[in-house]
Order: C-alpha cells, then sequence, then structure tokens
C-alpha cells in the first residue's frame, strides 16, 4: 500500500496542529522542520512535520530543545512506535498525537469540500454550499461566544456539523487586509441579539 503525503501550507499546518501561525514560521527558520517549496505561498510542510511541531511545542516547558531533538531521532529511528521514552521520566504518546493530527486533517478536508467561493456571490467571499452564509461570519460569532445551537437557530441552511467546521477552516485561511463589513458583502442585518457574557447585566427598561 503507497501512503500519500499531504503538503500543508503554514497556515493549514497552524490549523491542524493548533500551533500560532508565527510559530510554525519560527519552526521552519530555526529548521525544526524542513523548508520545502510550495507553490501557493513558498513553504510547504508534510505530516511528519506537523508531528515535529506538536510536539515540538508540546513538550516545550518540560524538554529542553536539545533533549527534543534527541526525541526526533528516535521517532525517526522507530517510526512505527507508539510511544518514545523522552527521558528516564517522560514517555511521549506518539500514536495519540498522530490520531489527534489525523482528525483534525480530516476535518480540514470535509471542511474544504463544503466550502467555496462563488464570483458574485457574497462578493466573492467563501460561504457553504448552497448557502450565501459567510465561514468567517460563523466563525466570528462562534468567537464571541454564540453556540452552534444559537447559530443553526439564525442560520437554518446550516447544519451543526457545517457550524463546527468554521474555525478550522478559518484559521487555515486567515483573511489578509481588513475584514470585509456585512453591508460591503451586500448583507444586511435583519435582528440583532445581545448575548450575556460572563456576570454582566442587560440594561433593564425604565417603562
Amino acid at each position: 500500500m503507497v501512503t500519500v503525503s499531504h503538503a500543508y501550507t503554514p497556515a493549514e499546518a497552524a490549523a491542524v496542529s493548533e500551533i500560532a501561525i508565527k510559530s510554525v514560521h519560527n519552526a521552519i527558520d530555526k529548521r525544526i522542520v524542513a523548508n520545502r517549496p510550495s507553490s501557493t505561498e513558498g513553504r510547504a510542510l508534510t505530516e511528519e512535520d506537523l508531528l515535529r511541531l506538536k510536539l515540538w511545542y508540546g513538550v516545550g516547558s518540560i524538554l529542553s530543545a536539545e533533549r527534543r531533538k534527541r526525541l526526533f531521532d528516535t521517532i525517526d529511528e522507530n517510526p512505527g512506535a507508539d510511544t518514545v521514552r523522552a527521558d528516564d521520566y517522560l514517555i511521549i504518546d506518539v500514536a495519540r498525537a498522530r490520531e489527534q493530527l489525523a482528525a483534525r486533517a480530516e476535518s480540514l478536508r470535509e471542511a474544504e469540500k463544503l466550502i467555496q467561493s462563488v464570483k458574485g456571490v457574497v462578493g466573492g467571499e467563501p460561504v457553504f454550499k448552497g448557502t450565501r452564509v459567510p465561514v468567517r461570519t460563523i466563525a466570528a460569532m462562534k468567537a464571541q461566544g454564540a453556540s452552534t445551537e444559537e447559530i443553526v437557530e439564525g442560520y437554518p441552511s446550516l447544519t451543526g456539523r457545517m457550524v463546527e467546521l468554521a474555525d478550522i477552516w478559518t484559521a487555515a485561511h486567515p483573511v489578509r487586509g481588513r475584514p470585509r463589513k456585512l453591508s460591503e458583502l451586500g448583507l444586511k442585518v435583519k435582528s440583532e441579539k445581545r448575548l450575556r457574557l460572563g456576570n454582566e447585566r442587560l440594561p433593564q427598561s425604565s417603562d
């Protein structure tokens, strides 16, 4: 069986490994992961690079840089090992890290199939297929505290899974420049709903 390695852009690598994109570029600059040419952003990473990123920053507060490099050497020497001993007291669950990365990579691929940009539809802004709902709008709503149930209630054309996938897709495709306003996308706000955050009290009517 031949295994095909997927090439990830730095932004996609950051989304899948849950590492800040700045840290991804820093890892490439410091040659923690290899610098491979990409047809899109000039840099490309493989699944093994993502594993290195996740482990490098995941055990950064425990192991020194030199010991982390030795850990990678051990993994390279034992590519099929489920666990790797980092020292006398620490054992790294490599298999679990691979499973987490594989699950997020699959979520990103699923999101890519559900999202598209169509000229003339919401100004070309990425939307969920079959809808006019901008993906980044949904991700922003989630970041502001809206639950999946609340979003689906407000956007019946979306499924809960679509809402869940908005985050990883948006992380993998960061917008450049100033975020566009709804009015610039040809959308109108039909209603407003204020969400209570923490212990905030909503102002009472004077009537």
